[in-house]
């Protein structure tokens, strides 16, 4: 359904929660078709963002350590990334 959320399972090291939350955002993002959240959207956006996360630290905390580590890397650790979001805050 949505190419862009990264498999965090496996991970070494474990996802962040940094990088367990903006896994979370995109799905809701991807589900509810919000893009730009609004006044009339934050509230139940966030909830939902904050539901979402919760189990995904549950599921993934719950689950058996893989064989194999994830084909791709989360984009939180991308250099490229990680460059344009100090862009941002600096």
């Amino acid at each position: 359904m949505c190419r862009n959320i990264t498999t965090l399972r496996g991970l070494e090291p474990s996802a962040t929660p940094d990088e367990i939350e903006a896994a979370a955002r995109q799905y809701v993002r991807k589900i509810s078709g919000v893009q730009s959240v609004s006044e009339k959207t934050r509230e139940p956006f966030e909830r939902a963002v904050a539901e979402v996360t919760a189990a995904t630290r549950r599921l993934l905390a719950e689950l058996p350590p893989r064989k194999q580590p994830p084909k791709t890397v989360p984009p939180l650790r991308r250099p490229e990334v990680q460059a344009r979001l100090a862009a941002k805050s600096g």
